[in-house]
């Protein structure tokens, strides 16, 4: 969901008789019907970090109702696995929409056990639309470019901005991919899992997803429940909310997880000077945010970029101590130039971000019914934020181009499966991009599915993050099937992670980090 982490997820649970059964166009997937996929040729393309890394492409269909019509082209990756024994593919897919995936491969791989990671082909790829696949979608490039109207809309002049930047994007989509939109959705994207799985030449696959990954791997175990061998779900969509409703609970999740990240500033005092108080904290965030507004730091961090710029905390608590630092620069010296910095390396969007926006509006605005009246946005996203203010109508205004989307949009598939093999979830209790619901409703709706919580744990992407006690499940399941059973909710738990610690003085504020998450594709 933004710049990958992520996809949504709600706390609200609608009923699964809300959804629609498989639609009428999958029949034909399931059958088999169809062109045939050619094989992948794969060659080598090493990184120093992946140096074992191979590249191909998959010829797909732009239509699945003409298999024999235009094609487009999926990039893939592997590395292949080393032991004697195989396990088959496993394909990964980090989240979004709109993430791409090649890189996955190679630090999946390489973050697995060993004894794990040898019995495995990993597969990445970039979903259609994406990055290296073609064609990539690029609607507006300068959609995020500062300083953009605030978010919160307070006057009717800064709404009608706002509006008409949301318009502008759904109208610049239609006119520049009019006949590509239609097909991108996360159906089509399932069906290419299985043009893949075809292409790799095998009879099933395994499958491991984050975020939005979890939802794509949801609806393809539907759609083709006898081509799953193994199925991971890390950090879970809750598939009765899409797109609107889980977007709106995301908002109350975040404002949670803010609420987190001014309780440790408050808990480090002795390093940001920012006082004992979360609650007198969180009002000089505000007081900051309102003085943005008026004044953009360096030119670029209004209102509107703040929100940006802090919104990663929100998915990962590695962010903490980066983010603590430039807001304290600001606050206690009034250098804005930690924060501009802040900004540039977690708020601001370049061509891929571009991309990954494009696709994952056309994926959201397409694959359910979104409110085409302003009015019914308007009331319940000032609802929310008397509530939720941190994230509401910055989150609002992010998916505000799906009530002006140029193609008609589906019904939501009823991802209840009591077909699958025994499958294993993963879930936070604390996540706010999908929050703790999402884990729960998929564990209803997959039957022969063991939950794995982490208690207490906010992170969004939880598995081969450190938590030795998940990553135990996780080798345990990948290895032989093997899964816990439990009585209650959860058929496991883990206690979360600890926080992060202050990084020291901070005058290290303009500290670059590169690789705090490898798919922070927020939002989903």
């Amino acid at each position: 969901m933004r710049r990958s982490a992520a996809v949504l997820c709600g706390a609200t649970v609608v009923l699964a008789g809300s959804l629609t059964a498989v639609p009428a166009e999958a029949t034909a997937a399931q059958s088999g019907a169809g062109a045939q996929t050619a094989k992948v040729t794969w060659t080598k393309c090493a990184t120093d970090d992946y140096p074992t890394l191979e590249c191909g492409s998959v010829k797909v269909p732009l239509d699945y109702a003409k298999p024999q019509g235009r094609k487009i082209t999926l990039a893939v990756s592997r590395v292949r696995h080393t032991g004697t024994k195989s396990q088959g593919p496993l394909l990964l897919n980090p989240g979004g929409p709109g993430g791409s995936g090649l890189d996955m491969a190679g630090w999946v791989s390489a973050a697995m056990p060993k004894e794990v990671a040898a019995q495995y082909d990993f597969i990445g790829f970039d979903p259609r639309g994406v990055g290296k696949s073609q064609p990539a979608l690029n609607c507006e490039p300068n959609q995020f470019k500062p300083v953009r109207p605030d978010s919160v809309p307070s006057t009717a002049a800064i709404e009608k901005a706002n509006l008409a930047r949301a318009k502008s994007f759904a109208d610049a989509c239609g006119k520049k991919y009019g006949d590509v939109l239609p097909y991108i959705n996360t159906i089509n994207a399932a069906k290419d899992l299985d043009s893949i799985r075809k292409a790799l030449g095998v009879q099933k696959i395994n499958y491991f997803g984050y975020s939005y990954g979890t939802y794509l791997g949801s609806v393809y175990a539907k759609l083709f429940p006898q081509r799953v061998r193994r199925l991971v779900l890390d950090s879970i969509v809750d598939p009765t909310g899409v797109w609107y409703e889980d977007n709106l609970a995301q908002d109350y999740a975040f404002e949670k997880r803010h609420k987190a990240f001014m309780a440790w500033l408050a808990k480090y005092d002795s390093t940001y000077k920012l006082g004992t108080d979360p609650a007198k904290i969180e009002a000089k965030w505000y007081a900051v945010r309102a003085e943005l507004a008026k004044k953009p730091a360096g030119g670029k961090v209004g209102a509107s970029e703040f929100e940006d710029t802090f919104l990663p905390g929100g998915y990962n608590n590695a962010y903490w101590p980066h983010l603590a630092q430039a807001f304290a620069s600001y606050v206690n010296d009034k250098d804005s130039a930690p924060l501009v910095k802040a900004y540039e390396n977690y708020g601001s969007s370049d061509a891929k971000d571009a991309n990954g926006y494009s696709i994952y509006t056309a994926v959201q605005c397409s694959d359910a019914s979104w409110p085409r009246d302003w009015k019914q946005w308007r009331k319940d996203n000032w609802a929310v934020h008397e509530k939720a203010p941190f994230f509401a109508w910055n989150n609002a205004w992010y998916n505000a181009p799906c009530a002006f989307w140029p193609t008609k949009s589906h019904k939501p598939v009823n991802v209840a499966n009591s077909k699958l093999p025994p499958t294993l979830l993963f879930q936070a209790t604390d996540d706010a991009a999908t929050p703790y619901q999402g884990g729960v409703t998929a564990h209803r709706l997959l039957k022969r599915s063991s939950l794995v919580v982490e208690q207490g744990g906010g992170n969004h992407g939880i598995t081969l993050s450190g938590n030795a006690c998940l990553d135990k499940y996780l080798a345990a399941y990948l290895l032989d099937g093997t899964l816990p059973h439990g009585t209650g909710v959860a058929d496991a738990t883990c206690q979360k992670s600890p926080d992060p610690k202050p990084l020291g003085p901070v005058s290290s504020a303009t500290t670059t980090v590169t690789t705090l998450l490898g798919d922070l594709g927020l939002r989903g």
